[in-house]
């Protein structure tokens, strides 16, 4: 046979085989069940060290694992720990750890278990000053000596913490995910890299990220939980991108080609929700809508130190002005009219719907009463308002039309409100610095228990180093916080909270606005997504029938 002709047929054959195995491998791709979602927010780290965002907290979800974690009814369940044992004063916790659990194979090291030395490794991590990790405040009641902190492995399964006074809300701090395990020479070898190189034990393992543009994980297939006896996860792969623009990822998702959403904006809120909070009818055969109360309060802080030199004189100084403002405007018509009902009136306390503390029965907050708060406004000494300064509020642009509705409402009985409008970092940082007498704010709960809001008004607790931006004491209401921290029994340290709550109504250093609600719109061939009062993504679960 002619050479040339030999190598004429040769490459015709390669090139038809090539073109066959590119046909199998596309069509085995075509098989993958990929779970799609848009993070406009941006991802800045997937070190679970700075998973402080929710974006970030997401992301670190997917690819690591804790002592514990959290159901959806935010009780608590094992993680790596199969079960632990708390000492009978409270100060010291015993997990007992899994012997099945593997960090994710990588370029570092092949098959590798974890042990409850990787635990003390990660938590000393976090509390290490030279990393500046945002999650450092969460060992803050850990024991320590000679600026060692009390984690100790006692052997590959047994680890032990001990803290340095009882506190009944830390098994439910360790589900978060700055208490996740990481390999210490995993963090050696990428050093400040690790943020985008992580190496986890989760249900999903890293593969790609142009930051900016796209992030890809991939199926852990040697991941330990199993669900009726079938390996976790289902997916195959999370591809998460960034389009900034929500009205864009609205578009996609409408198309079809991003499998969720989470919450609304006001561009597409009309488009999508009824005015009584539900999926409009155009879209009911499209996709489905999640909702779950969500533990975040949004309310009005007042500052009433009376110390400052600014509120001396302001009259929001005065216990029946703080009153008549709660009493003044309608939030019921406020939700249906401005957020199509999503979410629940702030008609109760600082305790958010979501909480097993959050009693509905107990109405210790404010329903709308104009006539009250005129009264309120009398016994004051400004009837009808007259005397009465114009209060200022400082607020972001989010929040303006709520503004602007609470000032139109509360002009109506005599109260006139400026409105101040300040972008989100210059509102926070002059909350922190305690220079605003009256500004939007909100709470997210860091952990699911009522103690996270409570301490907002602890006299401890007061800003710039602690939450307590309204500088609120009261010798009580710090004495039954103490207490609380001390009982361990939950319905009776639900008794403490409440009181505390209904403490913090009376004296109305707050305007409770509403309780937040978790939205999540999902394709209808997602099956296994679920809500959760702290609005945490969980995709382990998460199944995709037909297609990519």
């Amino acid at each position: 046979m002619n050479k040339n002709i030999f190598i004429f047929l040769s490459f015709i054959s390669l090139s038809f085989l090539f073109l066959l195995s590119c046909g199998d491998r596309r069509k085995n791709e075509s098989k993958l069940t990929v779970f799609k979602y848009n993070e406009a927010a941006g991802i800045t780290s997937l070190d679970p060290a700075f998973a402080k965002d929710q974006s970030n907290i997401w992301a670190c979800n997917q690819l690591f694992n804790g002592l514990i974690q959290l159901n959806d009814k935010l009780e608590v369940e094992p993680g790596i720990a199969k079960y632990w044992e708390i000492s009978d004063d409270g100060l010291c916790y015993t997990f007992y750890l899994r012997n099945d659990v593997y960090f994710h194979n990588n370029q570092v090291f092949k098959n590798r278990k974890v042990t409850a030395y990787d635990f003390e490794y990660s938590f000393n991590r976090i509390v290490d000053t030279k990393l500046v990790s945002s999650g450092a405040w969460v060992f803050n009641n850990v024991e320590q000596k000679n600026d060692t902190y009390s984690f100790k492995a006692l052997n590959d399964t047994v680890f032990t913490i001990k803290l340095h006074h009882p506190f009944p809300p830390f098994l439910s701090i360790l589900s978060m995910q700055y208490c996740s395990v990481v390999p210490k020479e995993a963090i050696e070898y990428y050093g400040k890299d690790f943020r985008k190189f992580p190496i986890g034990t989760g249900p999903f393992q890293f593969k790609m990220w142009k930051e900016g543009v796209k992030l890809v994980f991939v199926k852990n297939h040697n991941y330990f939980e199993k669900f009726k006896g079938e390996s976790l996860p289902y997916l195959d792969a999370v591809a998460i991108t960034f389009l900034i623009d929500k009205q864009s990822a609205f578009l996609e998702f409408v198309k079809g080609k991003l499998d969720f959403m989470s919450g609304i904006d006001a561009s597409y809120k009309d488009e999508l929700l009824t005015k009584r909070g539900q999926l409009n009818t155009k879209y009911q055969n499209k996709f489905k809508l999640i909702t779950q109360p969500y533990l975040n309060t949004e309310y009005l802080g007042i500052l009433i130190d009376t110390n400052l030199p600014l509120v001396k004189k302001n009259p929001l100084r005065l216990k029946a002005v703080r009153q008549a403002v709660n009493y003044g405007f309608d939030r019921k018509k406020m939700m249906k009219y401005l957020r199509n009902n999503i979410g629940t009136p702030g008609n109760y306390g600082i305790i958010p719907l979501g909480l097993p503390s959050f009693d509905s029965s107990r109405k210790q907050g404010y329903d709308y009463n104009p006539d009250l708060a005129r009264k309120l406004l009398s016994d004051a000494g400004f009837p009808n308002g007259e005397g009465l300064p114009p209060i200022t509020l400082s607020t972001t642009a989010d929040y303006l039309d709520l503004c602007k509705y609470i000032q139109h409402q509360l002009s109506e009985i005599g109260i006139k409100i400026k409105i101040d409008v300040n972008p989100p970092a210059a509102l926070k940082e002059l909350k922190a610095q305690a220079k605003l007498n009256f500004f939007r704010a909100s709470w997210i709960a860091d952990y699911p228990d009522a103690e996270n809001y409570l301490s907002l008004f602890y006299s401890k607790n007061f800003c710039p180093a602690g939450p307590n931006y309204t500088h609120f004491s009261n010798y009580e209401f710090d004495k039954l916080y103490e207490l609380s921290q001390l009982e361990e029994n939950d319905s009776l340290r639900y008794v403490l909270y409440r009181k505390m709550d209904n403490m913090i109504m009376q004296e109305a250093p707050v305007v409770i606005l509403y309780y937040d609600q978790v939205l999540r719109f999902v394709q209808n061939n997602i099956d296994g997504l679920t809500g959760n009062p702290v609005n945490l993504l969980i995709l382990k679960n998460v199944r995709k029938i037909d297609g990519n």
